[in-house]
């Protein structure tokens, strides 16, 4: 039987675990909204890309983390996954002007939807 921690927050180790996992979804959380914002902030600016962030459909946030969980569950899923995003990084450096316009619009559109929550 492994020993016990040395400080646990409480006696019930489940109640520990339960602790333990919403301590790291939060700082997951934290984490991403910081490198997203770090990402998108560099061109747009801070303020507006939290309005961004907000601005993020339900959609877009359920196709983000499908993605992600793809990707992160298996080797062929991230071969995948990562393979897609190359060939869109791709294309959209092919045509830059098109891509460039159609990424500012819905950037525009996300933080006008930011703004109102």
């Amino acid at each position: 039987m492994p020993s016990p921690s040395p400080n646990p927050v409480s006696p019930n180790p489940i109640t520990n675990l339960i602790i333990a996992d919403v301590a790291l979804r939060a700082g997951a959380a934290l984490l991403r909204q910081g490198v997203e914002k770090g990402i998108i902030g560099g061109k747009l600016g801070t303020k507006k890309a939290g309005r961004v962030i907000k601005g993020r459909t339900m959609m877009q946030t359920l196709v983000g983390t499908a993605i992600a969980r793809v990707a992160t569950r298996s080797v062929p899923g991230a071969i995948i996954v990562g393979g897609g995003m190359l060939a869109k990084a791709l294309y959209d450096r092919k045509h830059r002007a098109k891509a460039e316009a159609e990424g500012t619009a819905v950037l525009d559109e996300q933080a006008r939807r930011g703004k109102k929550k």
